[in-house]
């Protein structure tokens, strides 16, 4: 029997509450506990964070022997057909 995959029961989860919440806004609930304000804030940190941790991830060559380093490991990718 082979496992669910991790992002199926993330998607899935996240699916689930944005459907609940959905139906308690339709209903004239308030689903949250915070504000509209505290939710764009909190969507903005988050946006914040991810660009921080792909800027800071992503292999950034600034200097002259790192970019040509690169240049020389794209070549050898491409001679053993690897990209």
């Amino acid at each position: 029997m082979e496992m669910i995959a991790k992002g199926t029961w993330v998607r899935s989860v996240v699916l689930v509450l944005a459907l609940t919440n959905q139906v308690l806004t339709a209903l004239g609930k308030a689903p949250l506990p915070f504000s509209s304000e505290q939710a764009e804030e909190l969507f903005a940190l988050g946006i914040t964070i991810g660009t921080a941790v792909a800027a800071w991830w992503k292999n950034n060559s600034v200097t002259g022997a790192a970019i040509k380093a690169d240049e020389y490991l794209k070549e050898l990718k491409q001679s053993i057909g690897r990209d």
